[in-house]
């Protein structure tokens, strides 16, 4: 899900079961092992809106070791909006998993790795709100956010939309608002982020402090 239709949301209260932690954190770390996730939804409000698509690549060592990408059948409408901008159509989520088998699917992918995404937040609300609304678990991974390194890193670009800082990256931004299209950007960004520390700081890890 890109910025351009994603808002901050304020954390909303937890039950956790015993021996899960809850709600992870927000950090700043460059690490080699990760989960880089993307969601498609149909609005902006993870409480009335749906998940149309979930998206994720498990990286390992820096590389692509496995991918996780399916639409998810609605329950409501897909507006013309949400149509036009993704390309997902209400039609194409028919035959597709309903979000209460995805979204446990998609947690045991993820794990106990640290996700990876941009405005990682507004996917992290709709993700929690589901794994709470149907198996009352958190979703307890701790984060990092490449919107607020790219405001550290990049604070001369106009905005820090996903789309402008691929751009400025050169990156083909064809198909973009796509689960695996935005996760494979992402991880681009978050990769020529590292190297841009570096050459800021002298060291990624005086950024992480």
């Amino acid at each position: 899900m890109q910025y351009t239709i994603k808002n901050l949301f304020n954390d909303e209260s937890i039950i956790s079961k015993p021996l899960r932690k809850e709600r992870g954190k927000s950090i700043i770390a460059f690490p080699d092992d990760y989960v880089v996730l993307d969601i498609e939804t149909t609005g902006l409000n993870p409480k009335t809106n749906e998940i149309i698509e979930l998206s994720a690549l498990k990286i390992k060592n820096g590389d692509i070791h496995e991918k996780f990408n399916t639409l998810i059948s609605p329950e409501g409408t897909i507006s013309q909006y949400i149509t036009n901008l993704t390309g997902i159509t209400r039609e194409m989520t028919i035959g597709a998993p309903n979000i209460k088998d995805a979204i446990k699917d998609f947690d045991e992918f993820c794990q106990n790795k640290i996700i990876i995404g941009h405005n990682i937040r507004f996917d992290i609300s709709f993700i929690n709100q589901n794994l709470l609304k149907h198996y009352n678990i958190p979703f307890s991974n701790d984060y990092i956010d490449t919107l607020r390194l790219a405001r550290i890193l990049l604070p001369e670009l106009k905005n820090k939309k996903l789309s402008t800082i691929a751009e400025y990256f050169g990156l083909d931004t064809a198909g973009m608002h796509r689960g695996l299209k935005d996760c494979e950007i992402t991880n681009f960004c978050f990769g020529k982020f590292k190297l841009i520390a570096v050459e800021k700081f002298g060291s990624f890890e005086k950024i992480c402090k």
